[in-house]
């Protein structure tokens, strides 16, 4: 079996749909919380499995032996410790023939916190001998081209990281390379470094913003503070905003910059631009 965590979520829904493409629907699970969110998937034959991270009991039935687990990470930063410790903790009693891990770009090596969680899962991992694969994903075009209202509105990107460039892919490549480290042979016990093909500027993306859509879009880059204040005011949690502005300062040192090839070489094919997820997002 093929089993996918967080498989209800946008990155996880993506991994299911192309192992339908690759392999008989019955040899899929998918683990949600909501088992109603899955009823979709349930009805072309994916086998649902209800658990929660944050209930350590529910996934005990999670996993099967043998089987091969994509482990999305929790998308609640600042809890995903335990919540991810109780995965590992399921698996390794299941004794999975492979855990796929979706953790961070440059792993051991990225110093800024929101790579801390992803850190300590990886050491978990190793910790619990199962074979594993690291599937250290760079950001997604998605993190910028799915919330432009806000840049519409004001004809401006607005961040504070200065001239750093981040070799970002879409969504749908990361969810390939998965699909392809879960179906192949010969990953075991591997880190890849998962980004994009190029690795572009803000200002670089600003601009081309300004050509699809014909209107004068800018990179306003301001200080570590001021974008702070902003992000608050429009409604991000403080906390949160911290962290954001913590890896704009992570991507103004060349962390999020790394083009290593690994996620073309998986997927076997380039990797999707950035004009291309501009365009669908505007299309959207």
């Amino acid at each position: 079996m093929y089993v996918v965590t967080g498989a209800t979520g946008s990155l996880g829904r993506l991994v299911v749909e192309g192992l339908l493409a690759e392999v008989p629907a019955e040899r899929i699970a998918a683990v949600a919380r909501d088992g109603r969110k899955a009823a979709d998937l349930a009805a072309r034959g994916v086998e649902v499995r209800v658990a929660d991270y944050d209930d350590p009991a529910s996934l005990k039935d999670a996993f099967g032996a043998g089987e091969r687990v994509l482990f999305v990470s929790g998308s609640e930063v600042g809890r995903r410790v335990p919540q991810h410790a109780a995965v590992v903790a399921a698996a390794r009693e299941a004794g999975v023939g492979l855990l796929a891990y979706t953790s961070v770009l440059g792993g051991p090596a990225a110093d800024f916190e929101l790579a801390r969680e992803h850190q300590v899962t990886e050491q978990a991992i190793l910790d619990s001998g199962l074979p594993y694969v690291f599937l250290r994903n760079g950001w997604y075009h998605e993190v910028y081209t799915g919330n432009l209202g806000p840049v519409l509105a004001h004809d401006a990107v607005v961040g504070s990281a200065g001239e750093g460039r981040v070799a970002s892919a879409a969504r749908a490549d990361y969810a390939a390379a998965a699909v392809a480290v879960l179906t192949g042979t010969g990953h075991e016990n591997t880190a890849y470094e998962l980004s994009g093909d190029v690795a572009w500027s803000f200002a670089e993306y600003a601009a081309e913003l300004s050509r699809q859509t014909g209107r004068e879009i800018v990179y306003s880059n301001v200080p570590a503070d001021a974008y702070r204040e902003i992000l608050v005011g429009a409604g991000v949690p403080a906390p949160f905003a911290d962290v954001l502005v913590d890896v704009d300062a992570a991507i103004s040192r060349g962390l999020l910059a790394t083009v290593t090839g690994d996620l073309s070489r998986l997927i076997g094919r380039p990797t999707t631009p950035i004009a291309d997820s501009i365009a669908a997002a505007l299309k959207a």
